[in-house]
Protein backbone atom coordinates (compact mmCIF):
# COMPACT_ATOMS: atom_id res chain seq x y z
CA UNK A 1 0.00 0.00 0.00
CA UNK A 2 1.34 3.72 -1.09
CA UNK A 3 1.90 5.61 1.90
CA UNK A 4 1.24 8.79 0.14
CA UNK A 5 -1.72 10.38 1.88
CA UNK A 6 -1.78 11.74 4.87
CA UNK A 7 -4.49 13.22 7.37
CA UNK A 8 -3.80 14.82 10.39
CA UNK A 9 -6.06 15.18 13.53
CA UNK A 10 -4.10 15.58 16.33
CA UNK A 11 -3.30 19.70 16.39
CA UNK A 12 -4.89 21.50 13.25
CA UNK A 13 -6.04 19.54 10.64
CA UNK A 14 -3.77 19.18 7.51
CA UNK A 15 -4.35 16.95 4.29
CA UNK A 16 -1.24 15.68 2.92
CA UNK A 17 -0.61 13.71 -0.67
CA UNK A 18 2.88 13.08 -1.21
CA UNK A 19 4.42 15.01 0.83
CA UNK A 20 2.35 18.37 -0.47
CA UNK A 21 -0.03 19.60 1.71
CA UNK A 22 -3.83 20.31 -0.25
CA UNK A 23 -5.96 22.98 0.32
CA UNK A 24 -9.31 21.97 3.30
CA UNK A 25 -12.57 22.84 2.77
CA UNK A 26 -12.97 26.91 4.38
CA UNK A 27 -16.45 25.73 5.86
CA UNK A 28 -15.56 24.49 9.62
CA UNK A 29 -18.51 21.84 9.69
CA UNK A 30 -17.14 20.25 5.97
CA UNK A 31 -13.69 19.85 8.19
CA UNK A 32 -15.64 18.25 11.44
CA UNK A 33 -17.45 16.14 8.86
CA UNK A 34 -14.35 15.00 7.16
CA UNK A 35 -12.95 14.39 10.38
CA UNK A 36 -15.68 12.38 11.50
CA UNK A 37 -15.58 10.19 8.70
CA UNK A 38 -11.99 9.45 8.68
CA UNK A 39 -12.68 8.29 12.66
CA UNK A 40 -15.46 6.56 12.08
CA UNK A 41 -14.22 4.44 8.75
CA UNK A 42 -17.37 2.77 7.96
CA UNK A 43 -20.70 3.84 6.93
CA UNK A 44 -22.67 6.41 8.67
CA UNK A 45 -25.89 7.36 8.27
CA UNK A 46 -27.44 10.89 6.48
CA UNK A 47 -29.93 11.23 9.64
CA UNK A 48 -26.64 10.68 12.46
CA UNK A 49 -24.59 12.81 10.21
CA UNK A 50 -27.52 15.15 10.48
CA UNK A 51 -28.28 15.16 13.81
CA UNK A 52 -24.89 15.86 14.71
CA UNK A 53 -24.02 18.79 12.47
CA UNK A 54 -27.35 19.67 10.70
CA UNK A 55 -30.22 19.88 13.03
CA UNK A 56 -31.55 22.98 11.59
CA UNK A 57 -34.93 24.07 10.09
CA UNK A 58 -34.03 24.77 7.02
CA UNK A 59 -32.49 21.77 4.84
CA UNK A 60 -30.28 19.78 6.82
CA UNK A 61 -30.03 16.74 3.65
CA UNK A 62 -29.26 19.90 1.37
CA UNK A 63 -26.60 20.97 4.09
CA UNK A 64 -24.92 17.51 3.98
CA UNK A 65 -25.18 17.10 0.41
CA UNK A 66 -23.56 20.52 0.05
CA UNK A 67 -20.48 19.67 2.62
CA UNK A 68 -20.72 16.14 0.56
CA UNK A 69 -19.98 17.94 -2.72
CA UNK A 70 -16.76 19.91 -1.40
CA UNK A 71 -15.10 16.88 0.05
CA UNK A 72 -15.85 15.04 -3.05
CA UNK A 73 -13.32 16.96 -5.49
CA UNK A 74 -10.76 16.78 -2.43
CA UNK A 75 -10.91 13.34 -2.06
CA UNK A 76 -11.00 12.25 -5.48
CA UNK A 77 -7.87 14.91 -5.57
CA UNK A 78 -6.04 12.61 -3.13
CA UNK A 79 -6.35 9.47 -5.59
CA UNK A 80 -7.03 6.49 -3.47
CA UNK A 81 -8.89 7.94 -0.48
CA UNK A 82 -12.61 8.08 -1.57
CA UNK A 83 -15.66 9.39 -0.59
CA UNK A 84 -18.52 6.52 -0.68
CA UNK A 85 -22.06 7.74 -0.39
CA UNK A 86 -25.25 6.52 -1.22
CA UNK A 87 -28.68 7.07 0.03
CA UNK A 88 -28.50 6.37 3.20
CA UNK A 89 -24.99 6.02 4.51
CA UNK A 90 -21.68 7.91 3.59
CA UNK A 91 -17.84 7.37 4.69
CA UNK A 92 -14.62 7.39 3.62
CA UNK A 93 -12.57 4.61 2.31
CA UNK A 94 -9.15 4.98 4.87
CA UNK A 95 -7.39 1.90 3.24
CA UNK A 96 -4.86 3.92 1.85
CA UNK A 97 -4.94 6.87 4.24
CA UNK A 98 -2.51 7.53 7.12
CA UNK A 99 -4.91 9.15 9.98
CA UNK A 100 -2.35 9.89 13.28
CA UNK A 101 -5.04 9.31 15.38
CA UNK A 102 -5.40 5.69 14.30
CA UNK A 103 -1.85 5.57 14.36
CA UNK A 104 -1.83 7.01 18.48
CA UNK A 105 -4.42 4.91 19.24
CA UNK A 106 -2.86 1.29 17.77
CA UNK A 107 0.42 2.27 20.02
CA UNK A 108 -1.30 3.19 22.98
CA UNK A 109 -4.31 0.76 23.46
CA UNK A 110 -1.40 -2.20 22.39
CA UNK A 111 0.93 -4.08 25.37
CA UNK A 112 2.86 -0.32 25.16
CA UNK A 113 6.46 -2.70 26.56
CA UNK A 114 6.45 -4.13 22.97
CA UNK A 115 6.43 -0.78 21.39
CA UNK A 116 9.82 -0.05 18.85
CA UNK A 117 11.65 2.81 20.45
CA UNK A 118 11.42 4.39 17.68
CA UNK A 119 7.93 4.10 16.70
CA UNK A 120 7.49 5.37 20.89
CA UNK A 121 9.29 7.69 20.43
CA UNK A 122 7.52 8.98 16.88
CA UNK A 123 4.13 8.37 18.60
CA UNK A 124 5.22 10.49 21.74
CA UNK A 125 6.07 13.16 19.68
CA UNK A 126 2.64 14.44 18.40
CA UNK A 127 1.48 17.36 20.12
CA UNK A 128 -1.68 19.01 19.73
CA UNK A 129 -5.47 18.83 20.69
CA UNK A 130 -7.56 16.52 18.21
CA UNK A 131 -9.56 18.17 15.55
CA UNK A 132 -8.15 21.77 16.99
CA UNK A 133 -10.27 24.38 16.09
CA UNK A 134 -13.34 22.70 15.26
CA UNK A 135 -15.37 22.97 18.41
CA UNK A 136 -19.46 23.88 16.95
CA UNK A 137 -20.77 25.00 20.13
CA UNK A 138 -24.38 25.12 18.23
CA UNK A 139 -24.19 21.65 17.64
CA UNK A 140 -24.29 19.51 21.14
CA UNK A 141 -24.10 16.08 19.47
CA UNK A 142 -20.69 16.86 18.06
CA UNK A 143 -19.05 18.76 20.59
CA UNK A 144 -19.90 15.78 22.96
CA UNK A 145 -17.93 13.64 20.69
CA UNK A 146 -15.37 16.09 20.18
CA UNK A 147 -15.04 16.07 24.20
CA UNK A 148 -15.01 12.34 24.62
CA UNK A 149 -12.52 12.08 21.72
CA UNK A 150 -10.24 14.97 23.12
CA UNK A 151 -9.60 13.31 26.53
CA UNK A 152 -9.46 9.90 24.72
CA UNK A 153 -6.76 11.48 22.67
CA UNK A 154 -5.38 13.22 26.10
CA UNK A 155 -5.29 9.62 27.98
CA UNK A 156 -3.56 8.07 25.23
CA UNK A 157 -0.75 10.57 24.45
CA UNK A 158 -0.15 10.56 28.51
CA UNK A 159 0.48 6.98 28.37
CA UNK A 160 3.35 6.73 25.45
CA UNK A 161 4.63 9.89 27.12
CA UNK A 162 5.03 8.09 30.45
CA UNK A 163 7.03 4.79 28.46
CA UNK A 164 8.72 7.51 26.38
CA UNK A 165 10.22 9.01 29.60
CA UNK A 166 11.14 5.66 31.39
CA UNK A 167 12.64 4.05 28.18
CA UNK A 168 14.59 7.48 26.52
CA UNK A 169 18.24 6.88 27.45
CA UNK A 170 18.95 11.01 26.38
CA UNK A 171 18.05 12.62 29.84
CA UNK A 172 17.47 16.10 27.63
CA UNK A 173 14.90 14.09 25.17
CA UNK A 174 13.25 12.34 28.58
CA UNK A 175 13.28 15.68 30.25
CA UNK A 176 10.76 16.85 26.60
CA UNK A 177 8.67 14.12 26.89
CA UNK A 178 8.74 14.63 30.93
CA UNK A 179 7.60 18.24 30.78
CA UNK A 180 4.50 17.47 28.23
CA UNK A 181 3.57 14.56 30.32
CA UNK A 182 3.37 16.72 33.64
CA UNK A 183 1.45 19.39 31.95
CA UNK A 184 -1.13 17.03 30.66
CA UNK A 185 -1.58 15.37 33.41
CA UNK A 186 -0.62 18.36 36.90
CA UNK A 187 -1.88 16.37 39.55
CA UNK A 188 -0.28 13.21 38.72
CA UNK A 189 2.33 12.22 41.16
CA UNK A 190 4.31 9.94 39.29
CA UNK A 191 4.97 12.57 36.34
CA UNK A 192 5.53 15.20 38.99
CA UNK A 193 8.37 13.19 40.69
CA UNK A 194 10.16 11.64 36.96
CA UNK A 195 9.89 15.53 36.03
CA UNK A 196 12.20 16.65 39.10
CA UNK A 197 14.67 13.47 38.95
CA UNK A 198 15.57 14.34 35.51
CA UNK A 199 15.60 18.38 36.63
CA UNK A 200 17.99 17.36 39.41
CA UNK A 201 20.00 14.77 36.83
CA UNK A 202 20.40 17.43 34.13
CA UNK A 203 21.35 20.30 36.80
CA UNK A 204 18.18 22.59 36.66
CA UNK A 205 18.04 23.00 40.25
CA UNK A 206 15.90 25.95 40.55
CA UNK A 207 13.54 24.57 38.48
CA UNK A 208 13.21 21.15 40.62
CA UNK A 209 12.66 23.15 43.29
CA UNK A 210 9.47 25.05 41.88
CA UNK A 211 8.38 21.86 40.74
CA UNK A 212 8.04 20.46 44.23
CA UNK A 213 6.63 23.41 45.28
CA UNK A 214 3.78 23.20 43.03
CA UNK A 215 3.60 19.44 42.84
CA UNK A 216 2.74 19.51 46.86
CA UNK A 217 0.52 22.42 46.28
CA UNK A 218 -1.57 21.00 43.66
CA UNK A 219 -2.01 17.36 44.68
CA UNK A 220 -2.60 18.66 48.41
CA UNK A 221 -5.24 20.89 47.29
CA UNK A 222 -6.58 18.12 45.11
CA UNK A 223 -6.63 15.97 48.00
CA UNK A 224 -4.64 13.80 46.31
CA UNK A 225 -1.82 11.38 47.99
CA UNK A 226 2.09 13.21 48.24
CA UNK A 227 4.40 10.77 47.57
CA UNK A 228 7.57 11.54 49.78
CA UNK A 229 9.61 12.00 47.29
CA UNK A 230 8.48 15.24 46.53
CA UNK A 231 10.08 16.43 49.78
CA UNK A 232 13.14 14.74 49.32
CA UNK A 233 15.40 17.50 48.42
CA UNK A 234 13.49 20.51 50.28
CA UNK A 235 14.68 24.07 49.91
CA UNK A 236 16.80 26.45 51.24
CA UNK A 237 14.96 29.24 53.15
CA UNK A 238 14.50 32.33 50.15
CA UNK A 239 15.51 35.83 50.40
CA UNK A 240 12.36 36.22 53.02
CA UNK A 241 13.20 33.41 55.34
CA UNK A 242 10.66 31.36 53.92
CA UNK A 243 11.50 27.34 54.13
CA UNK A 244 9.96 24.54 51.69
CA UNK A 245 6.40 23.90 52.41
CA UNK A 246 5.95 21.14 55.45
CA UNK A 247 4.18 18.06 53.98
CA UNK A 248 0.51 17.98 54.82
CA UNK A 249 -1.18 16.40 57.46
CA UNK A 250 -1.98 13.35 55.02
CA UNK A 251 1.27 12.39 53.68
CA UNK A 252 2.91 9.50 55.88
CA UNK A 253 6.12 10.96 57.91
CA UNK A 254 9.67 9.07 56.70
CA UNK A 255 9.75 5.81 59.04
CA UNK A 256 11.99 6.67 62.40
CA UNK A 257 13.66 3.25 62.12
CA UNK A 258 14.35 -0.06 60.00
CA UNK A 259 15.86 -0.38 56.42
CA UNK A 260 15.14 2.71 53.73
CA UNK A 261 12.96 1.77 51.17
CA UNK A 262 12.97 3.58 48.09
CA UNK A 263 9.47 4.11 45.56
CA UNK A 264 10.14 3.14 41.71
CA UNK A 265 7.87 3.09 39.14
CA UNK A 266 7.17 1.13 36.10
CA UNK A 267 4.37 0.40 33.78
CA UNK A 268 1.89 -2.34 32.84
CA UNK A 269 1.15 -3.65 29.44
CA UNK A 270 -2.19 -0.58 29.22
CA UNK A 271 0.48 2.13 30.12
CA UNK A 272 -1.17 2.21 33.59
CA UNK A 273 1.99 3.68 36.37
CA UNK A 274 2.26 1.36 38.82
CA UNK A 275 4.34 2.13 41.83
CA UNK A 276 6.48 -0.38 43.62
CA UNK A 277 9.54 -0.21 46.34
CA UNK A 278 12.02 -2.69 47.25
CA UNK A 279 13.28 -3.21 50.93
CA UNK A 280 15.12 -5.57 53.13
CA UNK A 281 17.74 -8.52 52.03
CA UNK A 282 17.94 -11.72 51.26
CA UNK A 283 15.88 -13.79 49.06
CA UNK A 284 13.04 -12.04 47.29
CA UNK A 285 9.91 -11.67 48.86
CA UNK A 286 6.97 -10.45 46.27
CA UNK A 287 4.03 -8.77 48.41
CA UNK A 288 0.38 -8.77 46.18
CA UNK A 289 -1.31 -5.93 45.94
CA UNK A 290 -4.42 -5.90 48.13
CA UNK A 291 -7.24 -3.72 49.18
CA UNK A 292 -5.70 -0.50 49.76
CA UNK A 293 -2.20 -0.13 49.86
CA UNK A 294 0.31 3.27 50.03
CA UNK A 295 3.71 2.52 49.80
CA UNK A 296 4.73 5.43 51.79
CA UNK A 297 1.91 5.51 54.14
CA UNK A 298 1.95 2.10 54.94
CA UNK A 299 5.33 2.31 55.89
CA UNK A 300 5.11 3.67 59.60
CA UNK A 301 1.39 2.65 59.97
CA UNK A 302 0.25 0.68 63.54
CA UNK A 303 -1.49 -1.61 60.70
CA UNK A 304 1.09 -2.73 58.46
CA UNK A 305 4.69 -1.45 59.79
CA UNK A 306 4.33 -5.60 61.69
CA UNK A 307 4.36 -6.95 58.72
CA UNK A 308 6.73 -5.27 56.86
CA UNK A 309 9.34 -5.37 59.62
CA UNK A 310 9.19 -9.53 59.43
CA UNK A 311 9.34 -10.17 56.04
CA UNK A 312 11.97 -7.22 55.45
CA UNK A 313 13.94 -9.02 58.52
CA UNK A 314 14.74 -11.97 56.66
CA UNK A 315 13.82 -11.31 53.14
CA UNK A 316 14.17 -8.84 50.44
CA UNK A 317 10.50 -7.01 50.33
CA UNK A 318 9.01 -6.32 46.79
CA UNK A 319 5.62 -3.80 47.50
CA UNK A 320 3.30 -2.36 45.07
CA UNK A 321 0.11 0.04 45.29
CA UNK A 322 -2.56 -1.69 42.64
CA UNK A 323 -3.89 0.19 39.88
CA UNK A 324 -6.33 3.15 40.76
CA UNK A 325 -4.57 3.17 43.96
CA UNK A 326 -1.64 4.50 46.60
CA UNK A 327 0.84 6.20 44.49
CA UNK A 328 -0.17 4.02 41.50
CA UNK A 329 -1.88 5.86 38.50
CA UNK A 330 -5.73 6.35 39.50
CA UNK A 331 -6.57 7.39 36.29
CA UNK A 332 -6.47 3.65 34.55
CA UNK A 333 -8.80 2.39 31.93
CA UNK A 334 -9.16 -0.91 33.32
CA UNK A 335 -9.80 -2.24 36.88
CA UNK A 336 -10.35 -6.22 36.42
CA UNK A 337 -8.87 -9.04 37.85
CA UNK A 338 -6.93 -9.93 34.41
CA UNK A 339 -4.94 -6.62 35.03
CA UNK A 340 -4.35 -6.90 38.67
CA UNK A 341 -2.45 -10.56 37.22
CA UNK A 342 -0.29 -8.45 34.60
CA UNK A 343 0.26 -5.72 37.04
CA UNK A 344 1.96 -8.29 39.13
CA UNK A 345 3.94 -9.66 36.37
CA UNK A 346 5.13 -6.21 35.33
CA UNK A 347 5.96 -5.41 39.22
CA UNK A 348 8.48 -8.56 39.39
CA UNK A 349 9.73 -8.08 35.83
CA UNK A 350 10.73 -4.44 36.30
CA UNK A 351 12.58 -5.47 39.99
CA UNK A 352 14.56 -8.03 37.55
CA UNK A 353 13.07 -11.06 39.64
CA UNK A 354 13.63 -14.05 38.38
CA UNK A 355 12.80 -16.91 41.14
CA UNK A 356 11.05 -15.73 44.35
CA UNK A 357 8.41 -16.37 47.09
CA UNK A 358 4.80 -15.01 46.64
CA UNK A 359 2.46 -13.63 49.27
CA UNK A 360 -0.72 -12.61 48.75
CA UNK A 361 -3.54 -11.63 51.25
CA UNK A 362 -7.04 -11.07 50.71
CA UNK A 363 -7.95 -10.80 47.09
CA UNK A 364 -4.23 -10.79 46.29
CA UNK A 365 -4.51 -14.54 47.09
CA UNK A 366 -6.34 -14.96 43.80
CA UNK A 367 -4.11 -12.70 42.10
CA UNK A 368 -0.96 -15.03 43.64
CA UNK A 369 -2.65 -17.74 42.43
CA UNK A 370 -3.43 -16.82 39.08
CA UNK A 371 0.47 -16.16 38.81
CA UNK A 372 1.82 -18.97 39.75
CA UNK A 373 0.00 -21.23 37.91
CA UNK A 374 1.15 -19.35 34.71
CA UNK A 375 4.39 -18.99 35.87
CA UNK A 376 5.45 -22.18 38.21
CA UNK A 377 9.20 -21.70 37.61
CA UNK A 378 9.17 -18.31 38.49
CA UNK A 379 7.45 -18.55 42.14
CA UNK A 380 9.32 -20.35 44.91
CA UNK A 381 6.75 -20.67 47.01
CA UNK A 382 3.20 -19.02 47.75
CA UNK A 383 1.98 -17.37 50.84
CA UNK A 384 -1.93 -17.05 51.30
CA UNK A 385 -3.65 -15.48 54.31
CA UNK A 386 -7.07 -14.09 54.66
CA UNK A 387 -7.67 -15.10 51.28
CA UNK A 388 -10.48 -16.80 48.90
CA UNK A 389 -10.46 -18.30 45.28
CA UNK A 390 -14.34 -16.73 44.60
CA UNK A 391 -15.39 -12.88 45.18
CA UNK A 392 -18.14 -12.59 47.04
CA UNK A 393 -21.19 -12.41 44.38
CA UNK A 394 -19.88 -15.61 43.20
CA UNK A 395 -19.35 -17.40 46.74
CA UNK A 396 -21.75 -16.04 48.80
CA UNK A 397 -25.70 -16.20 49.81
CA UNK A 398 -28.03 -13.95 48.84
CA UNK A 399 -28.13 -12.01 52.13
CA UNK A 400 -24.32 -11.31 52.09
CA UNK A 401 -24.82 -10.07 48.92
CA UNK A 402 -27.44 -7.57 49.31
CA UNK A 403 -24.91 -6.43 52.64
CA UNK A 404 -22.21 -6.39 50.01
CA UNK A 405 -24.03 -4.03 47.40
CA UNK A 406 -25.43 -1.89 50.26
CA UNK A 407 -21.84 -0.85 50.99
CA UNK A 408 -20.81 -0.18 47.51
CA UNK A 409 -23.78 2.18 47.32
CA UNK A 410 -22.48 3.70 50.91
CA UNK A 411 -18.81 4.10 48.96
CA UNK A 412 -20.71 6.11 46.48
CA UNK A 413 -22.38 8.29 48.78
CA UNK A 414 -20.17 8.58 51.61
CA UNK A 415 -16.44 8.08 50.73
CA UNK A 416 -14.69 11.11 49.91
CA UNK A 417 -16.00 13.21 52.91
CA UNK A 418 -14.60 14.67 55.70
CA UNK A 419 -16.63 12.73 57.80
CA UNK A 420 -15.47 9.32 58.42
CA UNK A 421 -18.74 7.64 59.20
CA UNK A 422 -19.01 6.14 56.24
CA UNK A 423 -15.65 4.67 55.79
CA UNK A 424 -15.48 3.02 59.69
CA UNK A 425 -17.81 0.78 58.40
CA UNK A 426 -14.96 -1.23 56.51
CA UNK A 427 -12.27 -0.05 59.65
CA UNK A 428 -15.04 -2.22 61.84
CA UNK A 429 -15.42 -5.20 59.35
CA UNK A 430 -11.39 -5.10 59.24
CA UNK A 431 -10.35 -4.55 62.78
CA UNK A 432 -13.54 -5.26 65.23
CA UNK A 433 -10.75 -5.70 68.25
CA UNK A 434 -8.33 -3.01 66.92
CA UNK A 435 -7.89 0.40 69.23
CA UNK A 436 -8.33 3.96 68.44
CA UNK A 437 -5.05 4.76 66.54
CA UNK A 438 -5.38 1.59 64.16
CA UNK A 439 -9.10 2.21 63.17
CA UNK A 440 -8.35 5.83 62.30
CA UNK A 441 -5.31 5.31 60.67
CA UNK A 442 -7.62 3.05 58.80
CA UNK A 443 -9.99 5.76 58.07
CA UNK A 444 -7.17 8.04 56.87
CA UNK A 445 -6.14 5.10 54.78
CA UNK A 446 -9.21 4.40 52.85
CA UNK A 447 -9.59 8.32 51.90
CA UNK A 448 -5.98 8.88 50.89
CA UNK A 449 -5.78 5.65 49.09
CA UNK A 450 -8.49 5.69 46.29
CA UNK A 451 -11.23 8.22 45.09
CA UNK A 452 -15.03 7.12 45.73
CA UNK A 453 -15.40 5.78 41.89
CA UNK A 454 -11.91 4.17 42.13
CA UNK A 455 -13.12 2.44 45.50
CA UNK A 456 -16.20 1.19 44.07
CA UNK A 457 -14.45 -0.05 40.71
CA UNK A 458 -12.10 -2.04 43.19
CA UNK A 459 -15.18 -3.34 44.77
CA UNK A 460 -16.69 -4.30 41.79
CA UNK A 461 -13.59 -5.72 40.74
CA UNK A 462 -13.20 -8.02 43.45
CA UNK A 463 -16.79 -9.19 43.26
CA UNK A 464 -16.51 -11.40 40.04
CA UNK A 465 -12.98 -12.85 40.85
CA UNK A 466 -12.56 -17.20 40.55
CA UNK A 467 -9.80 -18.87 40.52
CA UNK A 468 -11.63 -22.33 41.98
CA UNK A 469 -10.39 -23.94 39.07
CA UNK A 470 -6.62 -23.37 39.05
CA UNK A 471 -6.53 -24.25 42.46
CA UNK A 472 -5.58 -27.92 41.67
CA UNK A 473 -3.38 -26.76 38.94
CA UNK A 474 -1.12 -25.26 42.01
CA UNK A 475 1.98 -27.17 41.82
CA UNK A 476 4.30 -24.69 44.33
CA UNK A 477 4.85 -25.27 48.29
CA UNK A 478 1.96 -23.18 49.71
CA UNK A 479 0.85 -22.43 53.07
CA UNK A 480 -2.28 -20.70 54.22
CA UNK A 481 -3.01 -18.63 57.03
CA UNK A 482 -6.78 -17.25 57.73
CA UNK A 483 -8.21 -15.78 61.11
CA UNK A 484 -10.88 -18.00 62.80
CA UNK A 485 -13.62 -14.86 63.21
CA UNK A 486 -12.95 -12.68 59.98
CA UNK A 487 -15.81 -10.62 59.69
CA UNK A 488 -14.40 -9.91 55.62
CA UNK A 489 -13.24 -12.83 54.59
CA UNK A 490 -15.25 -16.43 55.63
CA UNK A 491 -12.95 -18.60 57.81
CA UNK A 492 -14.38 -21.39 55.53
CA UNK A 493 -12.53 -19.76 52.08
CA UNK A 494 -9.36 -20.42 53.52
CA UNK A 495 -10.12 -23.51 54.53
CA UNK A 496 -11.26 -24.36 50.66
CA UNK A 497 -7.83 -22.90 49.84
CA UNK A 498 -6.17 -25.54 51.96
CA UNK A 499 -8.34 -28.32 50.81
CA UNK A 500 -8.05 -27.79 47.09
CA UNK A 501 -4.36 -26.87 47.10
CA UNK A 502 -1.98 -29.66 46.66
CA UNK A 503 -0.20 -30.72 50.24
CA UNK A 504 -1.01 -26.70 51.21
CA UNK A 505 -0.18 -26.46 55.04
CA UNK A 506 -2.88 -24.45 57.02
CA UNK A 507 -2.60 -22.39 59.98
CA UNK A 508 -5.89 -21.17 61.64
CA UNK A 509 -5.09 -18.04 63.90
CA UNK A 510 -7.16 -17.04 66.54
CA UNK A 511 -8.50 -13.94 66.07
CA UNK A 512 -11.88 -11.45 65.00
CA UNK A 513 -9.52 -9.33 62.63
CA UNK A 514 -9.00 -9.72 59.35
CA UNK A 515 -5.51 -8.50 59.37
CA UNK A 516 -3.44 -9.45 62.78
CA UNK A 517 -2.41 -6.45 65.08
CA UNK A 518 0.86 -6.80 66.47
CA UNK A 519 -0.28 -6.80 69.81
CA UNK A 520 -2.22 -10.21 69.68
CA UNK A 521 -1.13 -13.25 70.35
CA UNK A 522 -1.97 -14.83 67.02
CA UNK A 523 0.63 -12.67 65.05
CA UNK A 524 3.48 -14.25 67.16
CA UNK A 525 1.98 -17.82 65.89
CA UNK A 526 1.55 -16.28 62.23
CA UNK A 527 5.49 -14.82 62.71
CA UNK A 528 6.91 -18.36 63.47
CA UNK A 529 4.45 -19.96 61.03
CA UNK A 530 6.07 -17.82 58.20
CA UNK A 531 9.53 -18.01 59.28
CA UNK A 532 9.42 -21.58 59.70
CA UNK A 533 7.56 -21.55 55.99
CA UNK A 534 9.73 -19.33 54.11
CA UNK A 535 13.17 -20.35 55.99
CA UNK A 536 16.11 -17.25 56.59
CA UNK A 537 18.16 -18.50 53.34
Amino acid sequence: MEQGLELTLIGPMRFAAHGEDMPLPASKKTRALLGYLAVADRPVRRDHLISLLWEVPDDPRGALRWSLSKLRPFTDTAGDCRLIADRDTVRIDCSTLRVDWRMMREAATGDIRQLPADRLEQMATLHGVFMEGLELPACDGFQAWLTAMREEVRRWQIILLRAATQRQDDPEQALDHARRWCTLDPFDAIARTSLIELLDRTGRRDEAAMQRDSGIRKLTEAELPVPSALFSAPRAPDKAGAAAPAPPAHVAPAPTAGPPQQVRFCFAADGTGLAWSSVGNGAPLVKTANWLNHLEYDWDSPVWRHWISHFAGYRRVVRYDERGNGLSDWDTPEISFDSFVDDLASVVDAAGLDRFDLFGLSQGCAVSIAYAVRHPERVRSLVLYGGYAAGWRTRASAAEIAMREAMVTLTREGWGRDNPAFRQMFSTLFFPKGDGSEVEWFNELQRICASPDNAIRLQEAFSTIDVRDLLTQVSVPTLVLHTTRDAVVPFSAGKELAARIPDAQFVPLDSDNHLLLESEPAWHRAGDALRGFLGTE
